[in-house]
């Protein structure tokens, strides 16, 4: 066979490899792009413009967030089954809540009984192996007898619980405690079956030792606060559980009929050797930072009728020719919101010939700005799942190979840098929330009463709301500061390069917990406006969560301790109901406007996020 004939018969089947998957053979940006439809990769992808002969719309997802378990869970009796490998941070968040009780497959089991016959017959044969049978850190080179094997996990750990500050939630120590689990039954770490079981047996029942939140550099692992999680099972430090409250850990254990577990040799560096300190917080962080994004496009929907602002911004082509995802996402959103053919909006009518042209920044770059911040959200989930499922102690034992290998998967870099990005991503959200806040109270540029209130001077209205929406964005323009770029070598040299990982978490969700306050102070804000509206109405997604708020929050028609109304403001964002209120209206909208046209070829497919 000729080399040109081969080279025919790889194209044809190339071709209709593409063909079957639905695809779309392009080379490059704009390859396929005639009536909105921009190349991905090989990939059309249609934001907003009609159906044609070229592409085909798939809107069944309004985000690529799934809400289900990704892990095997038996929902009748509150089992979720741990395998290493498929736990998502909303999986993670809800372990965390003690609803949840953690079982192992059997596959799992066996995987890990084989990698722990590796340990003892490196024990045995008194074989020289970094953290099964020597010292730690730039103790490395130190050899430890056998029958001092047990004693130097007992003094490793308790050495180790050096953590200092605020101990965590119990719903944070409890995530940190499933996480740690979870990496366990990868079958890397050479934990015993007896000990893990016994670990497993603690969580279930909710005895969740107390974990100092400062400590850790994020690098050698989280030390700190998991020696701390370690000790509790040891019966050391405090612990807390349903049937007793705080305690004595042994106490604890005993009240729960469970025993003091004592390590074998290498668990206590299993231990306390991973990332899952900082990335136990990350996931929480994730998953408020989507709650977050989400309901931030809703309220900028309600600021921007509230300020009379045009919708042409949200112009399909316009989008369309500038093909970020998280972009186009947004501005779909938006266009659901704030465009009703059914029933339009009375505000929107009330000023079609205003002769505006545009408008501020604050409203006409929404799709931009809370665009990158989505996108920066997809990213940091990524890091964080994959971090949820890794082997992150040291050294990790290989079954396959039947051999011990040391390394750094222990470092947290990835975590650290990915939250150090977060933050920054959803206090641009914030930041953009105090803009349109200032052009809610400011009279000269919404035309609405100044400060969002009647006999003015007599009411101060929202004016010191907003002062409090400004301090807290510059606080965040402080914490955003990346923690990650600092290094401090630890352990005589040894750990010359450290990720600060642990404060990148709790920095970002200092910011979340900021953020989450700007948009409960912008929504007060907008529904007042709407209110200073009336008797116009909005449309009704839009008109639903004015509806929404007012059922626990009354029109500011004097003024009165604003603290009370922000908190039960806050509260609503933290629920998430905002968005779960207008989600059918949007998935309505997308079903209408990006209809399968399964009588035309389909070259390429649209699923918005």
């Amino acid at each position: 066979m000729s080399k040109l004939l081969q080279l025919v018969i790889l194209f044809i089947y190339f071709i209709s490899i593409i063909v079957a998957a639905g695809g779309c053979w392009s080379s490059g940006y704009g390859g396929c792009n005639d009536g909105g439809c921009s190349s991905f990769g090989g990939y059309c992808v249609n934001y907003g413009a009609p159906p044609n002969n070229k592409c085909r719309y798939a809107a069944k997802h309004i985000d690529d967030d799934d809400d289900s378990f990704s892990v095997a869970t038996d929902e009748k009796c509150h089992v979720v089954r741990l395998d290493g490998y498929h736990l998502k941070s909303s999986d993670l968040v809800r372990l965390g809540t003690g609803d949840y009780r953690i079982e192992l497959p059997e596959e799992t089991w066996t995987t890990i009984r084989k990698s722990r016959e590796i340990v003892d017959k490196i024990i045995d044969e008194k074989k020289v192996v970094y953290g099964v049978n020597t010292g730690f850190g730039s103790f490395a080179s130190t050899i430890i007898s056998n029958e001092k094997l047990a004693d130097l996990q007992t003094r490793l750990i308790v050495s180790h619980c050096a953590g200092v500050g605020e101990p965590l939630t119990i719903e944070r120590a409890r995530m940190m405690f499933a996480l740690r689990i979870n990496i366990l039954a990868k079958g890397y770490s050479g934990i015993s079956e007896e000990t893990l079981r016994k670990i497993i047996a603690a969580f279930n029942k909710s005895c969740i030792p107390e974990i100092p939140s400062q400590g850790t550099v994020g690098a050698s692992g989280d030390l700190a606060p998991l020696s701390h999680l370690a000790a509790g099972l040891m019966g050391v430090g405090r612990m807390w559980s349903p049937k007793t409250g705080w305690g004595n850990a042994s106490d604890v254990l005993e009240q729960n009929e469970l025993g003091l577990i004592e390590y074998k040799a290498k668990e206590g560096l299993t231990m306390i050797n991973g990332t899952q300190f900082i990335t136990a917080l990350g996931a929480e962080a994730v998953e408020r930072a989507m709650s977050i994004a989400r309901q931030a496009d809703v309220i900028a929907a309600l600021s921007t009728e509230a300020l009379r602002g045009t919708v042409r911004h949200l112009h399909p082509k316009l989008h369309a020719s500038r093909p970020h995802l998280g972009q186009n996402l947004v501005a779909e959103r938006l266009r659901s919101l704030l465009i009703s053919e059914v029933h339009p909006s009375e505000i929107s009518k009330s000023h079609a010939n205003c002769g505006r042209v545009q408008d501020a920044y604050s409203i006409r770059c929404v799709p931009q700005v809370h665009g990158i911040s989505w996108d920066t959200i997809r990213f940091v989930k990524k890091i964080i799942t994959t971090e949820m499922n890794s082997a992150t102690d040291n050294p990790l034992v290989f079954i396959d190979s039947n051999e011990v290998v040391s390394g750094g998967n222990f470092h947290g870099e990835y975590p650290a840098k990915s939250l150090d990005y977060l933050a920054i991503g959803v206090h641009e959200i914030g930041s953009l929330s105090e803009c349109r806040m200032e052009r809610l109270v400011n009279h000269g540029m919404s035309g609405l009463p100044a400060f969002l209130t009647l006999e003015g001077g007599l009411n101060s209205g929202f004016m010191i709301a907003h002062c409090t929406a400004a301090a807290l964005v510059s606080e965040n323009k402080v914490l955003c500061h990346p923690s990650s770029v600092d290094s401090i070598s630890t352990s005589a040299g040894q750990e010359d390069h450290v990720s600060m990982g642990g404060w990148s978490a709790r920095k970002a969700l200092k910011v979340l917990d900021n953020v989450e306050i700007l948009l409960a102070i912008e929504l007060l804000m907008a529904c007042q406006a709407i209110d200073l509206l009336h008797p116009l109405t909005s449309t009704p997604p839009l008109q639903a969560i004015h509806d929404l708020v007012r059922q626990s929050i009354s029109t500011w028609d004097k003024d009165r301790f604003m603290s009370h109304d922000i908190e039960k403001a806050t509260r609503i964002i933290k629920s998430g109901i905002v968005w779960k209120t207008v989600q059918p209206h949007i998935q309505n909208y997308l079903d209408r406007h990006h209809k399968i046209d399964l009588a035309r070829p389909a070259e390429c497919e649209h699923k918005l996020m």
